[in-house]
């Protein structure tokens, strides 16, 4: 993924909102919230955590080598072995160089004939440059892409066991997109364009593994496994599915995990779930991390984005509020 906006862009996105809502996250996030909650399953930050590690195991997991070929395979056994029905699109997709990527996007379907639906995005390939490390010598180094890919991927596995053990009372999809991160090297002379970005989302958007296929609406996990991470109101979440948006952050607060998910605007994203709502037209926001002293996360795009960046609590506190969200769908 990307960072899209500029500080101008942004001022000018945040002084837009204030003149048109004033206090209005403050009074819609306050507002009394009477509904009756259903107690969803424990989250079990240990499993998440393993599933994590198992994909960091296999190493970087970059389109066109053995080690993304074996963590595609995995994840394609795990899901099936928690009870999901198992598809996987096989495709060519061009890179910003013209390189043609091997590329998988991997989905499992629970209660698959239901018509209602919410579907779980996370990308599970890793970025093959390591083109924000400080040490340029380490630039063109793949990454272990701990937190940057495994971690959603993690959650959702542990997710995904959950629903094995206790249904929901709609249909779950489960989608783990390929080629994220073959975005543009920051040394590239080129034109940067967002869609250079996210390859695997922009094919399933247009090629859905469905034929038809619709969700009520998705939410995409993307670095959701730092420690002290803070997840924000993300800019084309607020544009697309700003009512998704209010209904996880309120249910991570009523949880506890307010210290994570902060009531503010954040930055904008190119991320999965950008077309997600562009070309599926699927109200989909993303759960990211971000920060005010780094462009995601201290260890983004660089060769330390390995176990060590991984802290379970983050993990349960984004597992937990997830499966609260969706246990309570009818």
């Amino acid at each position: 993924m990307n960072i899209t906006y500029t500080f101008s862009f942004l001022s000018a996105w945040l002084m837009l909102s204030i003149a048109a809502c004033g206090s209005s996250h403050q009074a819609e996030d306050n507002d009394a919230d009477t509904r009756v909650y259903v107690e969803a399953p424990a989250f079990d930050a240990d499993s998440a955590y393993l599933y994590v590690k198992n994909q960091v195991d296999f190493g970087p997991r970059v389109p066109n080598t053995p080690a993304h070929v074996a963590c595609g395979d995995y994840l394609i056994a795990q899901l099936e072995r928690f009870g999901a029905k198992v598809f996987v699109q096989e495709a060519r997709l061009s890179t910003y160089d013209g390189k043609m990527l091997n590329a998988r996007n991997i989905i499992g379907a629970f209660k698959p004939e239901s018509k209602k639906r919410i579907a779980l995005f996370s990308h599970w390939d890793s970025r093959p440059w390591a083109d924000n490390d400080p040490d340029t010598q380490k630039h063109y180094t793949p990454i272990l892409g701990a937190n940057d890919g495994a971690s959603g991927v993690g959650v959702l596995l542990e997710v995904a066991r959950q629903l094995q053990q206790k249904e929901t009372e709609v249909g779950i999809d489960i989608i783990f997109f390929d080629a994220e991160d073959y975005g543009t090297h920051r040394d590239y002379k080129g034109q940067h364009q967002e869609e250079h970005w996210c390859l695997g989302s922009q094919y399933w958007a247009r090629n859905p593994h469905v034929q038809g296929y619709n969700a009520r609406y998705g939410i995409l996990l993307d670095m959701v496994g730092g420690k002290d991470a803070t997840f924000k109101y993300e800019y084309y979440s607020e544009m697309y599915a700003k009512d998704v948006n209010r209904k996880v952050w309120r249910v991570a607060d009523k949880l506890g995990f307010g210290n994570y998910f902060k009531k503010q605007d954040g930055g904008g994203a190119t991320d999965d779930h950008l077309f997600v709502n562009k070309i599926a037209r699927i109200p989909t926001i993303d759960i990211i991390t971000t920060s005010d002293r780094y462009s995601f996360f201290e260890h983004w795009h660089t060769v330390k984005d390995d176990m060590n960046a991984i802290d379970k609590a983050t993990l349960q506190a984004v597992g937990q509020t997830l499966l609260q969200v969706i246990y309570n769908e009818d």
